[in-house]
């Protein structure tokens, strides 16, 4: 039976999950990405709380004109500026069961280019 391209993504999903896990002091990047908008937040897996947020439904990026890809960086920029607030330096990376290209890239670059290390 084929699987549909949704349960396909949970699959994976679910295989990356069971490596990848945040602490206090390395939470994870965790990327939602819907046809329009993109999400991202840092979560800490081992209090269950979530550290920091952004998405491209924010009033300052929402603003933002250009391509989904630019607006998925600047997403990416935001959540690490609040991260580096938050006293976080380094994280690990949840792609969400998406492949790392397009706007799923632009995010970790633009988290990048704001002083996260990954």
């Amino acid at each position: 039976m084929a699987l549909t391209k949704n349960e396909r993504r949970i699959r994976i999903k679910n295989r990356i999950r069971k490596i990848v896990s945040g602490t206090e002091s390395k939470p994870r990047l965790s990327v939602f990405r819907s046809n329009k908008e993109i999400y991202a937040q840092l979560v800490d897996d081992v209090s269950g709380k979530t550290i920091s947020a952004a998405s491209s439904r924010d009033k300052d990026i929402s603003t933002a004109t250009g391509s989904k890809s630019e607006i998925a960086a600047l997403v990416g920029k935001s959540v690490a500026e609040k991260a580096l607030k938050a006293g976080v330096e380094t994280i690990t990376f949840d792609r969400g069961g998406y492949l790392y290209h397009g706007r799923v890239k632009s995010l970790a670059e633009g988290a990048r280019e704001a002083g996260l290390k990954f």
